[in-house]
């Protein structure tokens, strides 16, 4: 008897599916997408088939290949139009990798502000060094983080913030082996 597939595993079939339809309707090749990318043909395939949970870093190259934020991504106008208030059930998980990144709002492509609710599991690592045009800030709700910016290592607590030009090379790093680490952060211009 087959074995019923994880939660996990159907999310990953599921982002594989919708990456393969918008390459398919871009009219690119794998090796064109991986190419544009910065990434391998390989990783470009096993994302499509649903073998591996991309890295948000990686999704987002992926992405920029398309000209689309992960929120364009994940996100539908025509289902979710402006609204004031957005309940818990209602924001738009953008995350990948284990990572938790809870939009509020779901189309942002005419929005100047992303604010995002995010929680890292213990020992969880946003990935890759990224930068991008904009500025960003948080504050720590919990846990502990640790926070690179250009050349810079902070570690940051409950009640800490940051705010940095989003030029800067950046990434984060849950530093605890047993302990989650929850963000409330937003960057503007929206580029997740």
């Amino acid at each position: 008897m087959p074995r019923k597939p994880s939660k996990s595993r159907t999310l990953d079939e599921a982002l594989g599916t919708r990456l393969r339809k918008l390459r398919h309707q871009r009219g690119l090749s794998q090796r064109d997408l991986a190419r544009r990318a910065g990434v391998t043909d390989v990783t470009v395939s096993n994302i499509e088939r649903g073998r591996v949970d991309p890295s948000v870093s990686s999704l987002k190259k992926i992405l920029a290949a398309f000209s689309l934020s992960l929120g364009d991504f994940f996100g539908s106008a025509s289902r979710y139009p402006d609204r004031t208030v957005y309940r818990q059930h209602e924001l738009l998980e953008i995350g990948e990798g284990g990572i938790s990144f809870l939009q509020v709002g779901h189309d942002l492509r005419n929005r100047a502000l992303q604010i995002l609710h995010e929680s890292y599991p213990p020992s969880a690592d946003s990935g890759e060094v990224i930068s991008h045009q904009g500025e960003e800030g948080g504050i720590v709700i919990k846990g502990h983080i640790e926070l690179t910016v250009g050349n810079e290592v902070h570690v940051l607590g409950p009640g800490d913030a940051y705010y940095f030009e989003s030029s800067l090379p950046h990434r984060m790093r849950n530093i605890s082996p047993t302990e989650p680490c929850e963000i409330v952060s937003a960057c503007a211009p929206p580029s997740f």
